[in-house]
């Protein structure tokens, strides 16, 4: 079961804009991140040396977003879901969240790009289209539901042009909330736990009681 967290309810779209911003200062061409979303009171209370090494912004934000590693390489839009029903979190982790690098084309050109043989060539040929944007989308998801995304385009790259919203991006919030669903024991080496705060910060473990357009 599953500890009772209040959290304000400006929570999941502060963890999310702060990846976002962390994300975006080590440039594009990036693979798929995974982020535990963990409450920081718990984490200050389970790890009471953070709280000299979180900066006074970082230890008031209402939760902690900790970096899990790179998803398996090559992570596209077939396989992201197998890959990420494969995660179980810990009870201490409240949401979790996921940075991923697409190009996007219009409804209509997609359409256009439906006679392609295989993915590759459709990936190559959406590469090659002059209407193609690359994006960098942040998902970010808690175990009640809530859910809150943002969005930046490789071609207007500030942090004023920045989207953000809970409807922005619908499908990857539900890909990701899969994490959150009940399943069996997951195989070795599947359960997340560990990682390190966005500030680079090193955590042995992450547990809790058991262990719009932006401004």
């Amino acid at each position: 079961m599953h500890p009772v967290e209040t959290l304000p309810t400006d929570a999941l779209r502060r963890a999310v804009v702060e990846i976002e911003k962390h994300v975006s200062g080590a440039g594009w061409d990036q693979p798929a991140q995974l982020f535990a979303l963990v409450p920081t009171a718990e984490l200050l209370a389970a790890e009471p040396q953070l709280a000299a090494e979180l900066g006074a912004d970082d230890a008031s934000q209402p939760l902690t977003p900790v970096a899990q590693g790179e998803l398996p390489g090559g992570v596209d839009d077939a396989n992201l879901a197998d890959a990420l029903a494969r995660i179980e979190w810990p009870d201490g982790v409240s949401g979790c969240a996921l940075a991923v690098e697409r190009v996007v084309l219009p409804a209509s050109v997609e359409q256009g790009l439906a006679d392609a043989e295989s993915d590759q060539e459709l990936a190559r040929m959406a590469a090659s289209d002059p209407r193609r944007h690359e994006v960098r989308m942040i998902a970010g998801v808690l175990r009640d539901g809530e859910r809150f995304g943002a969005v930046r385009l490789r071609a207007h790259d500030e942090d004023s042009a920045v989207l953000t919203g809970a409807d922005l991006v619908p499908t990857l919030c539900q890909v990701l909330s899969l994490t959150f669903e009940p399943s069996g024991e997951p195989a070795d080496g599947d359960r997340a736990a560990g990682g390190r705060p966005v500030d680079g910060t090193s955590v042995d473990d992450v547990r809790g009681d058991d262990e719009e357009k932006q401004a």
